[in-house]
């Protein structure tokens, strides 16, 4: 039963393959355990895959889903068929070059929450403004490496309507870079 307390707790860590071992099983090993012998020390737990957004304050049942891509309109459809939709969480490998691709995102359900996670700054002015043509109700967070390379991506995240939090990976948080910035800012260090 630990096992299985353990897995839901590394879910919302974001943690691949979890869901995938059943209880009372240990996860197959590639080679590579902790001397301690945590079955969690496995490579495959080592990248962060799908994340699992989990809101304290959200007490009533619901069900996410996950996209590691952006959804066509029919699997926006599809999608709205799931029992106790609550939230759809779309973790993009790269920022779209197109509105063309944002389209469906349209067709998402009012009542539904749509968090789009996004890596690292804006590739370009035209990259951050395409979301603001989007017009539905998506909250945007973006995920990037240390500080921003200069002011005028700062510039570009102010003109994102509906950028929720930009969150800077850095070992040593600091807010140099970050004056400008009209959003809330977090920072993670990842411990290797």
């Amino acid at each position: 039963m630990l096992r299985v307390i353990s897995c839901a707790v590394l879910l919302a860590l974001a943690v691949p393959g979890c869901a995938t071992v059943p209880p009372g099983e240990a996860p197959a090993s590639s080679g590579t355990r902790s001397p301690l012998g945590s079955p969690f020390a496995d490579e495959r737990y080592a990248s962060p895959g799908a994340p699992l957004i989990i809101d304290r304050g959200d007490l009533a049942l619901g069900t996410t889903v996950t996209f590691e891509r952006l959804p066509s309109a029919n699997e926006i459809y599809d999608v709205q068929q799931v029992y106790g939709l609550s939230r759809v969480v779309i973790a993009l490998p790269a920022w779209p070059d197109e509105f063309a691709a944002l389209e469906a995102l349209k067709l998402a359900p009012a009542d539904v929450d749509v968090a789009v996670l996004l890596p690292g700054y804006p590739p370009s002015r035209g990259a951050a403004e395409i979301w603001n043509l989007l017009g539905a109700p998506v909250r945007i967070i973006i995920l990037a490496e240390g500080p921003p390379p200069g002011p005028a991506v700062i510039a570009d995240l102010n003109t994102m309507r509906n950028l929720e939090r930009v969150i800077a990976e850095m070992d040593q948080p600091s807010r140099a870079g970050f004056e400008r910035l009209q959003r809330p800012l977090s920072f993670r260090k990842v411990v290797r």
